[in-house]
């Protein structure tokens, strides 16, 4: 016993040595559910590059589209709550328990809110061949024509698909949607007048906007954007609480340690406080916001029942 009692010490003091090793002591996955290229990609790729800086270990993307990011997300949420797998969602983590007949997994208690990271409005435009500028004289001119308006879009019940609902909802209009397979095919169908409106990512649409091949009625967020000073939002324009915000945020397994939580959050929190991330933010038409996780776990609740009762509303559903 005597001979053994150094070695028993030895290896106790060495995993305790190993257990205090402060997070992150390795990689961390990143998982986007969506392929390359996309909004969530990019604002997840930022934020992986900004915490291996500050955190010293690499942050890595690992895409793994598919099923409206159910894929991805069912894979974060079996995975151990250790804090090297976490989960970049977009407001599609909300809509998603609505519009889908069966998800693995349940949305709220199935993972850890770590932060909301970034938010972004839409912007509601019209080929300049429709006799309105502002979003007045289109619900009048809506009204007097039920169903004769469309207004196009990508994915059903996508947040560009959801303002329309949104909008015919709470006007009493109704505007018939259009959907397309991509943005590139939306704007396409836009510009050469196939379809008169659309809500889109500014991003997308502002060299247009400029240009005068669309005119822009409203944005619809609370807030007018930096991006676009000139053009009042929807909810200043004859539709008082109108508001569609999507939004980009960060999550982790439930049962993830409060320690690395709040780790992580800090870091977000002074990575969207960065001036390169701020000034590219801006310039596409979204804030940075590096929220607490209390905060990002009410707008998700938040966004699960507002956007129920408009795709309800819709008939949106997929099997």
């Amino acid at each position: 016993m005597k001979l053994a009692l150094p070695a028993i010490l030895s290896a106790t003091l060495f995993a305790a040595c190993c257990f205090a090793q402060p997070y992150p002591a390795k990689s961390v996955r990143i998982i986007v559910p969506f392929t390359p290229g996309g909004a969530v990609d990019i604002v997840g790729r930022t934020l992986g590059e900004k915490l291996s800086v500050s955190l010293g270990q690499p942050f890595v993307v690992d895409n793994r589209p598919g099923a409206g990011g159910i894929v991805g997300s069912e894979l974060v949420a079996r995975s151990a709550p250790d804090g090297y797998t976490l989960l970049a969602v977009s407001s599609a983590h909300a809509t998603n328990p609505t519009l889908f007949a069966k998800i693995s997994y349940n949305t709220e208690r199935d993972f850890a809110p770590v932060s909301l990271v970034a938010s972004s409005s839409y912007m509601l435009v019209a080929h300049p061949s429709v006799p309105v500028r502002t979003v007045r004289e289109l619900i009048a001119f809506a009204k007097a024509r039920p169903g004769q308006l469309n207004y196009a879009g990508g994915a059903v019940a996508s947040l560009p698909h959801l303002s329309g609902e949104l909008f015919n909802l709470m006007t009493g209009v109704k505007l018939i949607y259009v959907p397309y397979k991509g943005s590139a095919q939306v704007t396409t169908a836009v510009l050469g007048g196939e379809v008169p409106l659309m809500f889109s990512n500014m991003l997308a649409i502002m060299p247009f906007v400029h240009a005068g091949r669309f005119r822009a009625l409203g944005v619809t967020g609370l807030n007018r954007v930096p991006a676009a000073p000139e053009v009042p939002t929807i909810h200043e324009s004859g539709l008082p609480g109108y508001e569609v915000a999507g939004w980009y945020g960060l999550l982790a397994p439930a049962g993830t340690p409060r320690e690395i939580v709040a780790r992580l959050n800090a870091q977000i929190a002074a990575a969207m406080r960065a001036p390169d991330i701020v000034k590219r933010y801006s310039s596409e038409g979204a804030d940075p916001v590096g929220s607490t996780p209390e905060a990002f776990a009410e707008v998700i609740t938040r966004d699960i029942a507002k956007w129920a009762k408009v795709i309800k509303a819709s008939g949106a559903r997929v099997e």
